[in-house]
């Protein structure tokens, strides 16, 4: 493939909160980013991943955690670069032509969509660039979306409406607007990779096959495809409509792969160089 354009560094602020998803810490950090030109002044920003080691899954004090979770393993991920931001509508209309998002918006993330709309969607990409676009494993999803943390968000022990667009046991009453719907991107603090909302606003496609466990799982940040039938696909993070117990770093899904939902959208991969 050719090789990505060198990234920029950019400025970001990290922040932690406590168990009550109050801040309590704000650390200025680097963020590395090389743009893609899509067309019409349309652009997408990929931020560059180190590459290192982290643990993958749960502990099993983690509230909320599940046994495919687990056993809590250590996988060793090359680097990559991967969206800033979850696929926003513009993007994908650049790419594809149409927009069959739920909640309409340019910059609201693309979503009403299947893994295989994905999967077309990062094919025609690849073609108009000449790179190698795809979608993350899950190990490469996790790894990004922790960007060094242990906790189950990247924020720290919990979240609330003021970090995150998530729904189930929100209290709407007290909730900000719109909080039943996705926002747009960017819209609330980066991890310290400097990606933005891999909790909430909408679950993310992955390129894996389901598993019950993580018994026998790939140490290499490879995805994890062994099964014959590719009726369901993974997918990560938790949306606007789940609770948030189901946007921890460690939550997996599986939902039917040539299904769609208005809480299911994507970002994409490229390889590094």
């Amino acid at each position: 493939m050719n090789n990505p354009q060198q990234p920029r560094e950019y400025d970001i602020e990290v922040i932690t909160v406590n168990r009550r998803g109050q801040i309590i810490q704000r650390q200025q950090r680097i963020a590395r980013y090389f743009t893609e030109g899509l067309g019409n002044g349309v652009t997408l920003e990929m931020a560059a991943i180190p590459g290192g080691s982290f643990m993958m899954g749960s502990p099993e004090s983690e509230a909320g955690r599940l046994s495919s979770e687990s056993p809590r393993h250590q996988v060793t991920v090359p680097g990559f670069f991967i969206g800033k931001y979850e696929l926003t509508q513009v993007q994908y209309q650049a790419i594809v032509g149409n927009n069959p998002s739920r909640f309409k918006g340019d910059n609201r993330p693309v979503e009403n969509l299947s893994w295989y709309d994905a999967i077309k969607f990062c094919e025609k990409l690849s073609q108009k660039t000449g790179k190698t676009y795809r979608l993350p494993s899950e190990a490469e999803w996790e790894y990004a979306c922790r960007a060094g943390t242990t906790t189950p968000f990247y924020f720290g022990e919990n979240i609330t409406p003021n970090l995150v667009t998530y729904g189930g046991n929100v209290t709407y009453a007290f909730a900000p607007e719109n909080q039943e719907q996705t926002k747009f991107v960017g819209t609330f603090p980066p991890n310290a990779f400097g990606l933005y909302d891999t909790h909430g606003n909408v679950a993310e496609w992955c390129e894996d096959d389901p598993h019950n466990n993580y018994i026998n799982a790939p140490n290499d940040g490879s995805a994890w495809i062994n099964q014959s039938s590719g009726i369901h696909k993974t997918a990560r993070g938790g949306s606007w409509y789940d609770n948030r117990e189901d946007c921890r770093s460690a939550r997996r899904y599986a939902p039917h792969a040539d299904g769609s939902s208005a809480a299911t959208g994507f970002r994409v991969v490229c390889d590094a160089a």
